[in-house]
């Protein structure tokens, strides 16, 4: 089981940027793949971005695309996702995860951080 702490949430204006980071307790497998999802209240948790382990293949939400970089730092074993252009509907929990699949379904990714909150006013 992986440990997943993010960090780097919080409140800010639409149009706005924020960097959230995501630390594993443990280096990951070579074929893990790391993912960012959100959960807004009364939705449900619904993905926002992935990335391979080893870096690269990075994928994202339709909703997400051209505002949202997800990333790796190897050396440091972080993850994170730079977040740009920010929208009131981007407002949510947002969850680090780390998976054997690629794959956009949450059932995919076995660990799970607390999440961190972003709020974004209009």
């Amino acid at each position: 089981q992986v440990e997943l702490v993010e960090s780097g949430g919080g409140s800010v204006q639409a149009g706005n940027s924020l960097r959230l980071s995501c630390a594993p307790s443990r280096r990951p497998f070579s074929r893990s793949v790391y993912g960012w999802f959100r959960q807004a209240p009364g939705k449900e948790r619904e993905f926002v971005a992935l990335i391979r382990a080893r870096g690269g293949s990075e994928l994202y939400a339709d909703s997400v695309k051209g505002r949202f970089t997800i990333s790796r730092d190897n050396p440091k074993n972080l993850v994170f996702l730079q977040m740009n252009a920010l929208k009131p509907e981007d407002t949510a929990v947002y969850y680090c995860a780390v998976g054997s699949q690629y794959s956009t379904n949450r059932q995919a990714f076995d660990d799970w951080g607390q999440g961190t909150q972003v709020t974004v006013a209009s």
